[in-house]
């Protein structure tokens, strides 16, 4: 409750903390508690993401999220919900297509990865959705696993794919190597896969100094500690936004994680959610 001051000695002092009380109520409203029959957790939201954190605080604050379901769980993945047609839902409904009737534009923040316990933003397939925007409400939180340096290096190769195969293309087009592109053809034509791979192999290596010098991607330092220690899922990284992280309740994750699914990945016994902010 605000206490009424009346004293007009301070008045001067009143208006300064009038003037601030708009932020400090914002960063008040940071943080969430998710109630489940498993157990609860907190939830701390990133400042870095603006739109998502203003908006999952917005629903939390109309008790959108209470009653609904973590419908879609995938032991060692992660734990999904927030769809609004998942509440009281009979056991064969098809889940995981509701939402408030809006997206939100996608905030990818490269120092905010997909390590065990941050809380992204579901989303449409890039098929529909190139632009990645989010789902208004659907989220789901990590549980993923550890993995080793080698996975990770595996993952970062990937990630670099495509600016090694654009090197590869232009080698191959440029007028000095016609004779290459048309044995490549050629080989093409024939299905001579074993020939095709060793002749791309030599290119790759032909063009590996100038694709070093690229800017490629690398796992920070904090990244490799967590992935290799608490684990995550780093494959999803730049294409889905993460927007906060469980700061309490961690081992909550493993348990709902842990529970029997069905054919879809849905829980055969509904674990039901309650979303409240908490004000500090």
């Amino acid at each position: 409750m605000k206490r009424q001051i009346t004293f007009i000695s301070i008045a001067a002092s009143l208006l300064l903390m009038s003037a601030a009380l708009p932020i400090k109520n914002q960063e008040k409203k940071k943080k969430v508690l998710i109630e489940t029959v498993y157990g609860n957790m907190v939830v701390q939201f990133y400042d870095e993401t603006p739109k998502h954190r203003d908006n999952f605080i917005k629903l939390a604050g109309q008790k959108y999220f209470d009653s609904l379901l973590f419908h879609r769980v995938i032991r060692d993945f992660m734990i999904q919900g927030g769809d609004p047609d998942s509440k009281g839902a009979p056991a064969e409904s098809q889940l995981g297509n509701g939402g408030p009737g809006y997206e939100i534009d996608a905030e990818f923040i490269p120092s905010l990865y997909h390590k065990k316990g941050v809380i992204a933003a579901a989303r449409e397939s890039d098929q529909v959705n190139p632009q990645k925007k989010s789902s208004g409400s659907q989220f789901y939180i990590v549980q993923g696993k550890v993995l080793t340096m080698e996975q990770l290096k595996q993952m970062e190769e990937k990630i670099n794919f495509p600016k090694k195969k654009q090197l590869v293309f232009n080698y191959i087009e440029k007028p000095e190597n016609r004779s290459l592109k048309l044995k490549i053809d050629s080989l093409q034509k024939i299905r001579d896969l074993k020939l095709l791979n060793e002749t791309f192999g030599e290119i790759s290596k032909t063009v590996e100094p100038e694709y070093q010098k690229l800017e490629l991607f690398k796992y920070s330092e904090e990244q490799i500690q967590a992935y290799t220690t608490i684990g995550g899922t780093p494959h999803l990284d730049q294409n889905y936004t993460v927007f906060g992280e469980v700061v309490e309740g961690l081992n909550i994750i493993d348990s709902i994680a842990m529970v029997p699914t069905d054919k879809n990945d849905r829980p055969l016994t509904d674990v039901i959610m309650k979303i409240s902010i908490i004000e500090e």
